[in-house]
């Protein structure tokens, strides 16, 4: 295991951090995942926002992890992208 691993599983001790570590993994895998749907639909911010009706500096802010969108966002940048928003509990 890693340094940074092993300091992550020493933190996640305390349930201040872990609860804010889990908040912000979810919003990293929100904007990775966004970033990618955008990327292979070959769009810009600019254009995102275009078809989604979401304006690009929220775009950008959801992308840099910054925020945390709402569903009705998800579902709105879903939509600009020809995609369906799916969301799960696993």
């Amino acid at each position: 295991m890693s340094d940074l691993s092993n300091y992550i599983e020493k933190q996640m001790e305390n349930p201040e951090f872990a609860s804010e570590y889990l908040n912000s993994e979810n919003e990293y895998l929100i904007a990775k995942t966004l970033i990618r749907a955008r990327i292979k639909s070959n769009l810009t911010q600019k254009e995102l926002a275009e078809k989604s009706g979401i304006k690009q500096s929220n775009i950008s802010r959801i992308e840099n992890s910054s925020c945390s969108p709402t569903v009705a966002t998800l579902s709105a940048l879903a939509k600009g992208l020809g995609k369906k928003l799916v969301i799960s509990f696993e």
